[in-house]
Formats: structure tokens, C-alpha cells, sequence
């Protein structure tokens, strides 16, 4: 029989799972025609290391597979917004970097991300949304434990 820890612990993973796929949806519907969640967030993450990540580091960044993580780069690859190179030091490694086409294609993402965000998030209420945050965090840091 379930306790009413069990039912909290149920309760508070329906809601964030529920949260996920909708704003997955919602995010999907904003993004410019050809990009995929997928894609913007590794843009994302690129644009915002300033640097050459390998395919290793991004799998990892992302909880993916390599090869899930090979898919997506040479999906991006193909669109001309990723960079890839083989790693002079080390030629079993590739190196991985975020083209000009790519961070103008990341910053479109972003603008047109930003206005439905905002307005969740206005919605919703700026002191509920920040002080939902440490739990969150909280929560992702505890889950990448497992």
C-alpha cells in the first residue's frame, strides 16, 4: 500500500513529466521549419561553452548515447550549423564547434522561443517560477546521481 511519501514522490513526477512533454510540444511548435528540439538545444549548449566540445561531451552533457549523439551532429552538420573536425592531437576524437549559420540559427531559435516562455512564465508567476528552481535543480542533481 502506498504511503503518503510514495503518493508525493508519484504526484510531483506525473506533474513534472506531464510539464516536460508539453512544453516539449509547445517549444517544437515555435522552433524555425526544419530544427528540432534536439537541435536547438545542442546549439545551445555550444553557443554557450565557447569552445569545441567533443561528441562524448555532448552525449554526456545530454544523457545520450553516442551514437544518438552522432545522429543529431550529422543532422547538424548537414544544415551547416555545426562544425566538425578531427582532433589534431588525438585522431580518434572529433571536435565539435558551432558554425556562424549556426549561432544566428540558435539566436532565431531563441527569439522565437522567447515570447511563448515569457509568457508562461508571466503567467504562472516570476516569484512562483523562481522559487521552483532550487527544486528543480535539486531534483536534476539528484537524478544525475543515479
Amino acid at each position: 500500500m502506498p504511503t503518503p511519501s510514495d503518493n508525493l514522490a508519484i504526484s510531483l513526477f506525473s506533474e513534472i513529466l506531464t510539464v516536460d512533454q508539453l512544453a516539449r510540444n509547445s517549444l517544437a511548435k515555435v522552433l524555425p521549419k526544419g530544427m528540432e528540439l534536439s537541435h536547438f538545444s545542442v546549439l545551445n549548449s555550444l553557443a554557450h561553452a565557447g569552445g569545441e566540445r567533443t561528441p562524448a561531451q555532448l552525449a554526456r552533457t545530454f544523457h545520450l548515447t553516442r551514437g544518438a549523439m552522432t545522429n543529431t551532429l550529422g543532422k547538424l552538420e548537414w544544415a551547416g550549423w555545426v562544425h566538425i573536425r578531427p582532433d589534431w592531437d588525438d585522431a580518434r576524437r572529433k571536435l565539435v564547434s558551432i558554425s556562424p549559420s549556426g549561432l544566428a540559427a540558435r539566436d532565431a531559435a531563441v527569439a522565437a522561443i522567447l515570447p511563448m516562455l515569457g509568457d508562461v512564465v508571466d503567467q504562472v508567476g516570476a516569484e512562483k517560477a523562481r522559487a521552483a528552481l532550487p527544486v528543480l535543480r535539486a531534483l536534476r542533481t539528484r537524478l544525475e546521481q543515479q
